[in-house]
């Protein structure tokens, strides 16, 4: 999995800001951008719910190798922009697939787990040489790598950050939503430094399903 912040609202800390401030005030956002500490305002609207100001903020990450099991469920955050690698148009000759940490730990099942692959990628090329690649990729697994670009504003990240950093979101979604925060609080602290699953800012909300171990590492 390789994942790039590749682009993002240049001072973002302090448009957000201003546009909070501009709420309030008899003035634009234009004549209150970077008036004042921009951190302590968005401390302040965002601890009171205020999130929409944050809205103002864009993020577009590139994400590379990672399995179609895992974009299935990133789509679903549907207040965001996806451009995926297409399976109809490119064809993937050599297998390219995502291997579970449950799968890699047992000697047996990778071998089993390869194996199947390899047995798919060979009725794929056979597939594909006598019909369309937008037919023959149907037999083609969730564990396909795909690569995917990914713009979402600040406020929709901090709810992917809220539900993917979670302990019991699935392992791959959870891996690439660290290494997106942590990007992210690397570009924007003053908006991000708070942000990831619940545990870390209280009490968790998922009740007798609560994974019992508040995350600290993050």
């Amino acid at each position: 999995m390789i994942v790039k912040l590749i682009n993002y609202t240049k001072n973002a800390a302090d448009i957000c800001a201003a546009a909070a401030k501009c709420c309030y005030s008899d003035k634009s956002a234009a004549n209150l951008i970077g008036k004042g500490n921009s951190e302590k305002t968005l401390d302040r609207v965002i601890g009171m719910g205020h999130s929409s100001t944050i809205e103002h903020a864009v993020f577009t990450f590139s994400i590379e190798g990672v399995s179609r099991s895992l974009t299935h469920q990133l789509v679903r955050h549907r207040i965001a922009s996806f451009s995926q690698q297409s399976q109809r148009y490119v064809s993937i000759k050599a297998p390219s697939y995502v291997i579970p940490h449950t799968v890699e730990k047992d000697k047996d099942l990778l071998t089993l787990y390869n194996s199947t692959m390899d047995m798919i990628w060979g009725a794929y090329r056979q597939l594909e040489d006598r019909i369309p690649a937008e037919d023959a990729r149907y037999v083609l697994p969730n564990a396909c790598t795909t690569n995917i670009v990914v713009t979402m504003n600040a406020r929709e990240l901090m709810h992917f950050f809220t539900l993917r950093c979670c302990n019991r979101a699935q392992w791959e979604i959870r891996e690439l939503a660290d290494e997106m925060l942590r990007q992210c609080k690397e570009a924007v602290p003053e908006i991000f430094k708070n942000a990831g699953p619940e545990c870390i800012r209280g009490p968790c909300p998922e009740g007798a399903l609560s994974c019992h171990n508040p995350r600290t590492d993050l």
